[in-house]
């Protein structure tokens, strides 16, 4: 009974707002107390997450993600983009796609591709001949593509996550990186075409290649051209760790933007370097007080007996795989991607393992559907960031995105049954 009544408060407490890390940690006293065990292992298992050494990408790539979020790099990858796409049939669709998977992959936020983006690629959009539902739907469902590219923070944090938890398989993050590519790659290609499938009726002018153009955009880029390169080809090169790449594009960013392009003041950095921190200390501290919740979880065999219960009525691993996704669309909608991550992968992981899935080719799907949940009615968290950014009313993006949303579900049903797209560039 007391047990019961805890249990019921803590529901009642996150109901009306109760930060989500006393909630998880409150559980975590809850279900160890209930067990017998010395509550001492939440502090060792925070102090384990601490030593973790890729843990420190974590912090400085998002550091690099808001300078750049503070610079006109959006302004130049567009003019970048636009200036060899251009010219393509849809070229300008094709930009935008392409623009927003690699700015989100940096910034790791959706809503500030929508917010740095949106304000370029929907009044351009417009102004080239395609239609206003159109172009806010394309900038509404864009703005969380990239979160499957390296060096994608969700990535990291899966990595971490499933690492912690001695599944018995290897979940490297370098491996993580390498999935995501070929599925990223995919959702940007079935946008573009629905995109020409969509104004098929009403071509719009291709924009001519102009060489002098071509070259004043690489010129005007050269210095972020690279940063690709240092993420990619330092870590697969062997030149560096994951958290050595970290440091050097934290370190190239900084020194770009602040001395080469002159956009952002040294007296800005301190208070960028809090933002960025600010968020960073939210997760970690939501991170270390989830692996103890995790821990407790083991201990009681939760995921084991939710296996067991599944597997009583789902036998079929592609009928496990479907309500997988039904799982994870909902999710994605209702929670933020760093919450559904510590709070579901822990139990989620174990028994998709137990169903014979691949964890890395896991954490494709799961953030495949994240991706789609950050626009899914009806509390979809870029619909919202999109109707306060052009003064749109909510039924108008719920409208204008569902084109692309069953677009994407194609794509995740790929996706998640053809595992090799995932899996191709590694080896397992």
């Amino acid at each position: 009974m007391t047990l019961t009544i805890s249990v019921l408060i803590l529901i009642f407490l996150a109901i009306f707002g109760t930060p989500l890390f006393a909630v998880i940690l409150a559980v975590s006293i809850l279900g160890f107390h209930y067990l017998g065990v010395n509550l001492s292992v939440i502090a060792i298992e925070i102090y384990r997450i601490a030593d973790t050494p890729v843990l420190v990408a974590l912090p400085l790539f998002t550091f690099a993600g808001y300078i750049l979020a503070e610079s006109q790099t959006s302004h130049r990858l567009v003019r970048l983009t636009r200036a060899f796409i251009g010219c393509m049939p849809g070229g300008l669709a094709v930009v935008a796609f392409i623009a927003c998977a690699f700015f989100t992959a940096f910034t790791g936020a959706s809503g500030v591709t929508i917010v740095a983006l949106g304000a370029l690629l929907y009044p351009a959009l417009t102004e080239a001949g395609y239609r206003d539902k159109f172009s806010l739907g394309l900038v509404t469902s864009s703005g969380s593509l990239g979160l499957l590219l390296p060096p994608s923070l969700p990535l990291i944090l899966y990595g971490i996550i499933a690492q912690q938890m001695n599944i018995g398989k290897n979940v490297a993050i370098n491996d993580l990186f390498l999935a995501g590519i070929f599925p990223a790659l995919l959702m940007v290609l079935m946008l573009s075409l629905w995109g020409l499938w969509e104004n098929r009726r009403n071509p719009i002018p291709c924009e001519p290649f102009s060489s002098k153009k071509a070259v004043a955009a690489l010129r005007e880029s050269i210095w972020e051209i690279p940063l690709p390169f240092f993420v990619l080809g330092g870590i697969y090169g062997g030149f560096f760790a994951i958290s050595e790449a970290a440091a050097v594009t934290a370190m190239y960013v900084m020194v770009v933007e602040v001395f080469i392009y002159k956009e952002i003041k040294i007296s800005r950095l301190p208070s960028i370097m809090r933002e960025s921190m600010v968020m960073v200390g939210g997760i970690l501290l939501i991170l270390g007080v989830a692996l103890a919740s995790t821990n407790f979880l083991i201990d009681a065999e939760v995921p084991m007996r939710i296996f067991n219960l599944i597997q009583a009525h789902v036998t079929n691993k592609i009928v496990f795989l479907i309500l997988l996704n039904i799982l994870l669309l909902i999710l994605g909608a209702i929670l933020d991607i760093f919450s559904a991550l510590v709070i579901m992968i822990p139990i989620i992981l174990p028994v998709a393992v137990n169903y014979g899935i691949d964890p890395v080719h896991l954490g494709i799907i799961f953030l495949a559907n994240m991706q789609i949940g950050y626009f899914t009615p009806p509390v979809g968290m870029n619909l919202f960031i999109a109707s306060y950014r052009f003064d749109k009313s909510i039924t108008e993006l719920y409208k204008a995105a569902m084109p692309f949303m069953i677009v994407l579900l194609a794509a995740l049903l790929i996706i998640t049954y053809f595992p090799a797209l995932s899996l191709f560039l590694i080896q397992r």
